[in-house]
Protein backbone atom coordinates (compact mmCIF):
# COMPACT_ATOMS: atom_id res chain seq x y z
CA UNK A 1 0.00 0.00 0.00
CA UNK A 2 1.66 3.08 -1.12
CA UNK A 3 2.35 5.41 2.03
CA UNK A 4 -0.07 8.41 1.38
CA UNK A 5 -2.69 5.28 0.94
CA UNK A 6 -1.70 4.12 4.42
CA UNK A 7 -2.04 7.61 6.15
CA UNK A 8 -5.54 8.18 4.59
CA UNK A 9 -6.33 4.80 6.12
CA UNK A 10 -4.42 4.94 9.07
CA UNK A 11 -6.26 9.10 9.83
CA UNK A 12 -9.69 7.53 9.01
CA UNK A 13 -9.34 4.74 11.18
CA UNK A 14 -8.60 6.35 14.38
CA UNK A 15 -11.80 9.16 13.51
CA UNK A 16 -13.67 5.69 13.29
CA UNK A 17 -11.92 4.69 16.53
CA UNK A 18 -13.07 8.00 18.20
CA UNK A 19 -16.49 7.62 16.88
CA UNK A 20 -16.81 3.98 18.31
CA UNK A 21 -16.99 2.25 14.95
CA UNK A 22 -13.53 0.71 14.92
CA UNK A 23 -15.41 -2.81 16.67
CA UNK A 24 -16.86 -3.25 13.31
CA UNK A 25 -13.54 -3.18 11.34
CA UNK A 26 -12.47 -6.63 10.02
CA UNK A 27 -9.32 -7.89 11.51
CA UNK A 28 -6.77 -7.45 8.80
CA UNK A 29 -7.79 -3.71 8.44
CA UNK A 30 -7.41 -3.74 12.40
CA UNK A 31 -4.15 -5.23 12.73
CA UNK A 32 -2.63 -2.66 10.26
CA UNK A 33 -3.87 -0.22 12.68
CA UNK A 34 -0.81 1.24 14.38
CA UNK A 35 -1.09 0.80 18.77
CA UNK A 36 -4.52 -0.75 18.55
CA UNK A 37 -5.24 -3.21 21.20
CA UNK A 38 -7.38 -5.90 20.63
CA UNK A 39 -9.57 -8.13 22.78
CA UNK A 40 -10.49 -11.54 21.75
CA UNK A 41 -13.08 -13.52 24.71
CA UNK A 42 -15.22 -16.56 24.98
CA UNK A 43 -17.39 -16.94 27.86
CA UNK A 44 -17.59 -20.25 29.35
CA UNK A 45 -21.04 -19.96 30.56
CA UNK A 46 -23.06 -17.76 27.92
CA UNK A 47 -21.02 -19.43 25.11
CA UNK A 48 -20.99 -15.65 23.84
CA UNK A 49 -17.62 -14.25 21.64
CA UNK A 50 -16.31 -10.87 21.44
CA UNK A 51 -13.48 -9.85 19.16
CA UNK A 52 -12.63 -5.83 19.10
CA UNK A 53 -10.27 -3.36 19.18
CA UNK A 54 -11.00 -1.97 22.75
CA UNK A 55 -7.85 1.20 22.61
CA UNK A 56 -6.76 3.10 19.92
CA UNK A 57 -2.63 4.41 21.45
CA UNK A 58 -3.45 6.50 24.44
CA UNK A 59 -7.36 6.07 23.91
CA UNK A 60 -10.42 4.04 25.36
CA UNK A 61 -12.99 3.27 22.34
CA UNK A 62 -16.37 4.21 24.40
CA UNK A 63 -18.38 1.35 22.64
CA UNK A 64 -16.01 -0.94 22.80
CA UNK A 65 -16.00 -0.66 26.50
CA UNK A 66 -20.15 -0.71 26.71
CA UNK A 67 -19.62 -3.86 25.08
CA UNK A 68 -17.02 -4.95 26.66
CA UNK A 69 -18.81 -3.88 30.42
CA UNK A 70 -22.04 -6.01 28.81
CA UNK A 71 -19.79 -9.32 28.11
CA UNK A 72 -17.75 -9.55 31.30
CA UNK A 73 -21.83 -8.92 33.18
CA UNK A 74 -22.66 -11.13 36.22
CA UNK A 75 -24.03 -14.39 33.99
CA UNK A 76 -26.32 -15.19 36.96
CA UNK A 77 -27.91 -11.92 37.25
CA UNK A 78 -27.57 -10.00 33.99
CA UNK A 79 -26.14 -7.41 36.17
CA UNK A 80 -23.64 -5.21 34.16
CA UNK A 81 -20.56 -3.66 35.91
CA UNK A 82 -18.11 -0.88 34.66
CA UNK A 83 -15.10 -2.56 34.18
CA UNK A 84 -11.67 -0.81 35.02
CA UNK A 85 -9.55 -0.68 31.07
CA UNK A 86 -6.89 -1.27 32.80
CA UNK A 87 -7.53 -5.02 32.98
CA UNK A 88 -8.26 -5.01 29.22
CA UNK A 89 -4.58 -4.23 28.85
CA UNK A 90 -3.57 -6.71 31.55
CA UNK A 91 -5.31 -9.29 29.39
CA UNK A 92 -4.16 -7.98 25.98
CA UNK A 93 -0.19 -7.86 27.77
CA UNK A 94 -0.71 -11.12 28.96
CA UNK A 95 -1.51 -12.35 25.37
CA UNK A 96 1.41 -10.70 24.02
CA UNK A 97 3.76 -12.00 26.28
CA UNK A 98 2.53 -15.79 25.37
CA UNK A 99 2.30 -14.83 21.79
CA UNK A 100 -0.92 -16.40 21.42
CA UNK A 101 -3.61 -15.62 18.89
CA UNK A 102 -6.62 -17.94 21.08
CA UNK A 103 -9.25 -16.00 22.39
CA UNK A 104 -9.29 -15.94 26.70
CA UNK A 105 -12.02 -18.13 28.02
CA UNK A 106 -13.48 -16.29 30.38
CA UNK A 107 -14.68 -18.14 33.63
CA UNK A 108 -16.21 -14.81 35.76
CA UNK A 109 -15.63 -11.26 35.21
CA UNK A 110 -18.45 -8.88 36.80
CA UNK A 111 -20.22 -10.14 40.17
CA UNK A 112 -22.65 -8.04 41.59
CA UNK A 113 -22.63 -8.11 45.59
CA UNK A 114 -25.77 -10.91 45.59
CA UNK A 115 -23.82 -12.88 43.60
CA UNK A 116 -20.73 -12.91 45.38
CA UNK A 117 -21.92 -13.37 48.77
CA UNK A 118 -24.06 -16.68 47.24
CA UNK A 119 -20.54 -18.03 45.89
CA UNK A 120 -19.15 -17.62 49.20
CA UNK A 121 -22.02 -19.54 51.09
CA UNK A 122 -21.37 -22.47 48.85
CA UNK A 123 -18.03 -22.45 49.28
CA UNK A 124 -16.69 -22.97 46.12
CA UNK A 125 -13.56 -21.40 44.33
CA UNK A 126 -12.63 -19.43 46.89
CA UNK A 127 -14.80 -16.41 46.07
CA UNK A 128 -13.38 -13.52 49.30
CA UNK A 129 -15.45 -11.33 50.81
CA UNK A 130 -14.76 -8.04 48.98
CA UNK A 131 -14.06 -9.28 45.63
CA UNK A 132 -12.29 -7.13 43.14
CA UNK A 133 -14.66 -8.78 41.03
CA UNK A 134 -17.37 -6.85 42.64
CA UNK A 135 -15.85 -3.48 41.68
CA UNK A 136 -15.12 -4.46 38.01
CA UNK A 137 -11.24 -4.84 38.76
CA UNK A 138 -10.87 -8.91 38.41
CA UNK A 139 -11.42 -11.56 36.01
CA UNK A 140 -10.98 -15.73 36.16
CA UNK A 141 -9.57 -16.89 32.35
CA UNK A 142 -7.85 -19.28 30.99
CA UNK A 143 -6.29 -19.71 27.21
CA UNK A 144 -6.39 -22.68 24.97
CA UNK A 145 -2.97 -24.05 24.16
CA UNK A 146 -1.42 -22.45 27.06
CA UNK A 147 -0.66 -24.34 30.33
CA UNK A 148 -2.11 -23.19 33.04
CA UNK A 149 1.03 -22.23 34.85
CA UNK A 150 2.31 -20.36 32.04
CA UNK A 151 -0.82 -18.21 32.08
CA UNK A 152 0.24 -17.77 35.76
CA UNK A 153 3.44 -16.97 34.94
CA UNK A 154 3.09 -14.91 32.38
CA UNK A 155 0.55 -12.83 34.23
CA UNK A 156 3.32 -12.57 37.28
CA UNK A 157 5.74 -11.19 35.17
CA UNK A 158 3.68 -7.96 34.27
CA UNK A 159 3.53 -7.31 37.56
CA UNK A 160 0.56 -5.42 37.30
CA UNK A 161 -1.97 -6.39 40.21
CA UNK A 162 -3.03 -9.89 41.84
CA UNK A 163 -2.94 -13.28 40.24
CA UNK A 164 -4.22 -16.22 41.84
CA UNK A 165 -3.87 -19.51 40.23
CA UNK A 166 -6.48 -22.25 40.48
CA UNK A 167 -5.30 -25.76 38.62
CA UNK A 168 -7.66 -27.48 40.28
CA UNK A 169 -10.79 -25.51 38.60
CA UNK A 170 -8.59 -24.65 36.12
CA UNK A 171 -8.22 -20.94 35.64
CA UNK A 172 -5.99 -17.81 36.68
CA UNK A 173 -7.40 -15.16 38.58
CA UNK A 174 -5.97 -11.92 37.65
CA UNK A 175 -6.88 -7.95 38.95
CA UNK A 176 -6.23 -4.40 39.07
CA UNK A 177 -5.39 -4.40 42.99
CA UNK A 178 -1.79 -4.26 44.37
CA UNK A 179 0.84 -6.74 43.43
CA UNK A 180 0.79 -9.73 44.92
CA UNK A 181 -0.30 -13.80 44.07
CA UNK A 182 -1.14 -16.92 46.01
Amino acid sequence: MPASTRRRFLHHTVHLAAAGALPALSAPARASLAGARELMLHNTHTQERIDLVYAVQARYVPEALGSLNHFLRDHYTGDIGRIDPRLFDLLHDIRRVLGSAQPFEVISGYRCATTNARLRATGGGGVAQHSLHMEGRAIDVRLPGVPLADLRDAARSLRAGGVGFYPRDQFVHVDTGRVRHW
